[in-house]
């Protein structure tokens, strides 16, 4: 019976040490999963451009830009208008 209970604990021993290997891979793995910080920094440049273009679009920057290229085609005297299409001086 001494033997049984020599092995036993031996096992339980074993179990153990594996059991706390098996944790502190796991404790690496979710540091590594949960650092966000180092994350952005391998890319920040891509985090950059993607948050200025996202401030961009939600400042209503398309449109803002479409209205200032597309003003620059009214200004002028119209001379002539068929439709929605003009014919514009822009001298």
């Amino acid at each position: 019976m001494a033997r049984t209970d020599d092995r036993l604990r031996g096992e339980i021993a074993q179990e153990r040490a594996e059991l706390v290997a098996a944790v502190k891979t796991l404790r690496a793995a979710v540091a590594d999963a949960t650092n966000v910080s180092a994350k952005l920094r391998t890319k920040l440049p891509l985090v950059a451009v993607g948050a200025l273009g996202l401030g961009f679009v939600s400042s209503g920057g398309i449109g803002a830009t479409a209205r200032l290229l597309m003003r620059k085609s009214r200004e002028g005297d119209e001379k002539a208008r068929a439709g929605r299409f003009s014919l514009v001086d822009r001298s």
